[in-house]
């Protein structure tokens, strides 16, 4: 079959026709077979690139994987064959889920347990690109924060990936959408989605921004902040918290990781949820089975939208095999 291997920790931007590049595209790599009595093989339709992809082929990411491997994480796709003990699925059934490594790759082979249904009305493509950034979001803003209607979401990085997974669950939600990016398309973007301020760092500062819209509207500060940045930018955020806010650390695409003062969080009461998606596979299971069972009926009916923003095949020389999504 054919797969994308990393062969060498490097920058995956590099195109994979340059001797340069950590990825080559094997077309000989094996099918694998089922390691179990409830393994189903899935032929993969779609693999969505993530941010965590990309760190883990530069050697960055938390977990990093012996050499050679094959990357990637949520896909979609086809069941190819099953386990004899299989009963959630048959050859045929349309389906989605996510590995810690593998999608990058024309079949991939999980247990039952890891994969989901993709509903009726729930496109292909947009169920591969669904798992890891709606999935980060809805466990941050559903089962952490237990984001409410009328409370005020503060986002920051809110055109990437997870950015605008979390606009979109928090209007899900009810909830008052503050939306921070850069740059005029972004921002055009994000007010499509129908977010109720967009603050545009290019030309305006995010405290004086929010302060005016949170006395326009005659509200008291930030409920939740939705942090996948880092830096100054949550340092400064951090000056717009109400007593009692939470805040969700997401991850740092700045490359500063920010201190948050405990003396601070004492005095107002603020709560700090550390979000490591992945880790809940391991230790709450049945958390991201709930969370992506929701996020899939989500799709289905409408509620949110999986923006793609280009669909690559392996062949063309881009580092994600078949879709990434939303990346601005």
């Amino acid at each position: 079959m054919e797969a994308l291997v990393c062969r060498k920790l490097g920058d995956p931007t590099v195109s994979i026709h340059d001797e340069k590049s950590p990825i080559l595209l094997s077309k000989t790599e094996p099918i694998p077979q089922l390691n179990s009595s409830t393994a189903v093989r899935v032929r993969v339709k779609a693999t969505s690139l993530n941010y965590a992809n990309y760190l883990q082929i530069l050697g960055k990411y938390q977990e990093k994987p012996p050499l050679p491997f094959v990357p990637g994480s949520d896909y979609s796709g086809t069941v190819d064959a099953v386990g004899p003990n299989v009963s959630n699925f048959k050859v045929g059934d349309t389906v989605c889920g996510f590995a810690a490594l593998g999608s990058f790759a024309q079949f991939i082979v999980a247990d039952q347990t890891e994969l989901f249904p993709v509903p009726k009305g729930c496109d292909l493509l947009a169920a591969a690109a669904l798992p890891v950034a709606f999935g980060t979001s809805h466990v941050a803003l559903v089962h952490r924060a237990q984001l409410s209607s009328g409370q005020v979401l503060l986002v920051l990085g809110a055109a990437g990936g997870v950015g605008v997974a979390a606009v979109q669950i928090g209007k899900v939600c009810g909830a008052t959408i503050i939306a921070v990016a850069r740059g005029a398309e972004k921002i055009k973007f994000l007010k499509s989605l129908g977010v109720d301020h967009v603050v545009d760092l290019s030309n305006e500062s995010v405290i004086p921004s929010v302060k005016e819209f949170l006395k326009a509207r005659k509200l008291k500060g930030v409920d939740v902040l939705y942090d996948p940045v880092g830096g100054k930018l949550t340092k400064e955020s951090l000056k717009l918290l109400k007593w009692g806010a939470q805040i969700l650390v997401i991850g740092f695409a700045s490359g500063e990781i920010p201190v948050i003062p405990a003396n601070i969080a004492l005095v107002k009461n603020w709560t700090v949820h550390g979000l490591y998606w992945g880790s809940y596979k391991i230790h709450r299971p049945h958390v991201l089975e709930d969370s992506l069972k929701e996020l899939l009926l989500w799709a289905a009916k409408g509620l949110i939208t999986i923006h793609i923003s280009h669909t690559y095949s392996p062949s063309e020389g881009r580092w994600s095999p078949l879709i990434s999504y939303s990346i601005f």
